[in-house]
């Protein structure tokens, strides 16, 4: 029942968003703005998998996770993040599934992989067109190498002009990235070069690593999301911009981040925070007519080695049979629970 309320929940701001973008008259100098997508993040590295070693996913490990994500919860949109390594098998169990995808190309150091990448990507998104809605050159590589890595991005976004894919293409980074690392928020190199704009905002990490925003606790997420969201826009008039990722931690539960500059805690991971975080944030975005990213769809068992102790913690479902995914995110959420 939990299940069918959240979903119908999720339906309902689809459609009010919907209701409100069809009576609102666009001024006659602005390119109509698409559909708002929610989506949620989707990596198939479960259990033991890692993806800087060992097995990767296989085609019936990919398919159902997939048949979990329809069975358990309303998204039928992810973000998916590479095409190599039999991620490729991603596409083909989305579009048999109806689920629309942002495929991410990834991108690193290791130039011969990214060319790879590259081709591969291609490669998918003429054979996937109606599954594959938007295309990404790289997630976070400024966040990751600075700006060592440009010139590996317009390659790639160079690339995907000359193979004239249909898909819109970007480069991911967090929202502090794409405002050039600048208050007010400045445009980058790139803001010419993509069609859209995707920003990963995440307060939870804010409150460990910043002093601009150094602390902002669950019930204040949703705000500072769409505060960023805004900051960007106004620094890209006209760009299609997505929140391409957004989340909170539920476990250690009760556990916090301690700031780096200010040594405050701020922020406490529990499933009611992350359910808060997600249904308000989700509220605010369709209320704004905008799209959104839930990180994550399933938690990662591997990510605590990068990301420390709240890294494995950010799915909605399980990284384990029986993959059981948060099936309440009401605002009044009393507590947490998984099915």
């Amino acid at each position: 029942m939990k299940q069918i309320l959240f979903t119908l929940a999720l339906s309902l701001m689809l459609m009010a968003s919907q209701h409100t973008a069809a009576r609102a008259k666009p001024a006659a100098q602005k390119t109509p703005q698409p559909a708002p997508l929610q989506c949620v993040a989707f990596s198939p590295y479960v259990g033991q998998l890692n993806p800087d070693y060992g097995p990767h996913p296989s085609k019936d490990q990919i398919g159902q996770l997939l048949d979990v994500l329809v069975k358990k919860t309303p998204f039928r949109c992810i973000m998916t993040y590479g095409v190599l390594n039999g991620l490729d098998a991603t596409f083909a169990a989305a579009e048999a599934r109806g689920i629309k995808v942002i495929a991410i190309l990834w991108l690193d150091k290791d130039t011969a992989v990214n060319s790879a990448s590259i081709s591969k990507g291609i490669e998918v998104a003429r054979t996937y067109p109606k599954t594959i809605i938007k295309l990404s050159c790289g997630s976070e590589v400024r966040t990751r190498h600075d700006h060592a890595l440009d010139g590996e991005i317009t390659r790639c976004i160079n690339a995907m002009r000359e193979a004239k894919v249909t898909q819109p293409v970007a480069t991911i980074d967090t929202w502090w990235e794409w405002c050039n690392r600048a208050t007010p928020c400045q445009q980058t190199p790139f803001a010419n070069a993509v069609d859209w704009i995707g920003i990963n905002i995440f307060p939870w990490w804010e409150n460990k690593h910043a002093d601009l925003f150094p602390c902002t606790p669950a019930e204040k997420a949703a705000g500072f999301h769409l505060a960023r969201l805004e900051d960007v826009r106004r620094a890209y008039p006209g760009k299609d911009v997505i929140v391409t990722e957004f989340g909170w931690p539920y476990a250690p539960e009760g556990a916090t981040e301690i700031n780096v500059h200010t040594g405050a805690k701020c922020g406490v991971a529990n499933r009611k925070n992350q359910a808060l975080v997600i249904h308000s944030t989700l509220q605010k975005l369709a209320e704004k007519h905008s799209s959104g990213v839930v990180f994550e769809a399933f938690s990662e068992n591997w990510k605590p080695s990068n990301e420390g102790l709240f890294g494995g913690s950010w799915g909605i479902c399980s990284g384990a049979p029986p993959y059981d995914c948060l099936t309440d995110l009401s605002a009044h959420l009393k507590s947490g629970k998984r099915r």
